[in-house]
């Protein structure tokens, strides 16, 4: 079993902002595989199929980005699943903006998202895919990344998510070292 986790902010106040890239690229993977969305009781929204002869199920917490891994964790428990079976779709300050990267660990880097899932999963060994967003010029970081993109770097951000996708989709048929090497 797999489970694909993207990080963001539920509600209309935070579509396509900075900060929800995450849920815009599981978002776009459950079109590409036409699945349906569904409140389940890990306060989360879960979308599931099965890919590469196992159960794939992609998740959105809804606990609000700071707070993801008091969804995941429990998620986790229910079906005694090990954090290497997961993949964290999230945006990245460090990254330039429409950058996608894979890594198999590593800390949470100021991401509140990442802190929060390492302190619930008890580890920092569960795979990352980052998106890039850049690093604001003059707004503060809270203003930035939860702001929207402007029309010239949407476009950039929307082909971002296309990859980061297709690139988790390739993990529910490839190693994740596969995956790395041909999409980082």
């Amino acid at each position: 079993m797999k489970f694909i986790v993207g990080l963001g902010n539920p509600g209309k106040k935070y579509k396509k902002t900075r900060h929800n890239v995450g849920f815009e690229a599981v978002e776009e993977l459950a079109s590409m595989w036409q699945l349906s969305w569904k409140k389940s009781k890990w306060r989360s929204e879960t979308a599931e199929t099965m890919a590469g002869g196992e159960k794939v199920i992609l998740v959105k917490p809804l606990t609000y980005m700071n707070l993801s891994g008091e969804a995941v964790g429990p998620m986790l428990d229910f079906y005694k699943a090990s954090p290497e079976d997961v993949l964290v779709v999230y945006d990245d300050l460090d990254l330039a903006p429409g950058t996608v990267r894979l890594r198999k660990k590593g800390g949470h880097g100021g991401h509140n998202g990442i802190r929060s899932l390492i302190e619930h999963l008890g580890t920092k060994e569960f795979k990352r895919l980052r998106i890039g967003i850049g690093k604001p010029e003059k707004a503060s970081v809270i203003d930035y990344v939860l702001g929207t993109f402007p029309p010239e770097e949407r476009k950039q951000m929307d082909e971002a998510v296309k990859k980061a996708a297709v690139s988790a989709e390739a993990w529910s048929s490839k190693s994740f070292d596969e995956v790395m090497n041909e999409f980082n």
